[in-house]
C-alpha cells in the first residue's frame, strides 16, 4: 500500500526516439493525452515454452484486475530498463529471472477506456525463463498463470486483457521464439 507522504514516483520523459527530455511524476505522464515516456515489459517463460501471465491486482490505479505480460513497469529516471525489469519481476514475483535478455523497443498510445489514463510510452521489451515458483505480491498482481500460446488466444477471446498486452506481445515475438525455441507456436 502506498505512503501518501512518501515522494511522489518519476518517470523519464523521452522524444520519438528514445533519448531522456525531462521527468514527470508518474501519474501525471498518464493523464490524458499521456506524455511520452520509459516503460518496460517482461515476458517470462516456464521450461515448457509457457508463458507467466499476471492479473493486476484490483487496488491497482491503473488497468485494475485485467491480465497482461508477466511484469511491466517504469525505470526510475537514470535507471537502466534492464535492471528495472529485474528488479520489478522481484518486487512483483518474488523471484529472479533467468537468462533475461533484451528484445527490442516499441512505441504506443494506448487510452484505457475504464480509468480514462493515457499508456503513451516508448517501451522496453525484455523474454526469458523462470526457473522457480512465482511469489506474486497481492498487492501487485490478484493471480497467475503460465498458459500456452493456444490457451492464451482461448483467454483473449473472454476475458479482459491490458490495452497494450498484444501491442507489447507482437513486438516481442521474434524473441520469444528464440527463447522457447519454437515451442508453444509463439
Amino acid at each position: 500500500m502506498a505512503n501518501s507522504s512518501a515522494a511522489p514516483i518519476m518517470l523519464e520523459l523521452v522524444d520519438e526516439d528514445g533519448t531522456t527530455i525531462g521527468t514527470a511524476e508518474k501519474l501525471s505522464a498518464h493523464v490524458a493525452p499521456g506524455r511520452l515516456h520509459r516503460a518496460f515489459s517482461v515476458f517470462l517463460f516456464d521450461e515448457e515454452g509457457r508463458l507467466l501471465l499476471q492479473r493486476r491486482a484490483l487496488g491497482k490505479y491503473h488497468s485494475p484486475g485485467v491480465w497482461s505480460n508477466t511484469c511491466c513497469g517504469h525505470p526510475y529516471p537514470g535507471e537502466p530498463p534492464f535492471a528495472a525489469a529485474a528488479r520489478r519481476v522481484g518486487e512483483e514475483l518474488g523471484v529472479a529471472p533467468s537468462l533475461l535478455r533484451e528484445a527490442g523497443t516499441v512505441r504506443y498510445n494506448h487510452p484505457d477506456p475504464a480509468s480514462g489514463l493515457v499508456e503513451q510510452e516508448f517501451n522496453h521489451l525484455f523474454v526469458g525463463l523462470l526457473r522457480e515458483e512465482p511469489r506474486p505480491d497481492p498487492a501487485e498482481i490478484s493471480e497467475t498463470a503460465f498458459v500456452t500460446w493456444d490457451e492464451l488466444e482461448k483467454r483473449h477471446a473472454v476475458d479482459t486483457f491490458s490495452t497494450w498486452f498484444m501491442t507489447v506481445l507482437d513486438a516481442a515475438r521474434p524473441a520469444i521464439r528464440t527463447v522457447t525455441g519454437g515451442a508453444g507456436s509463439w
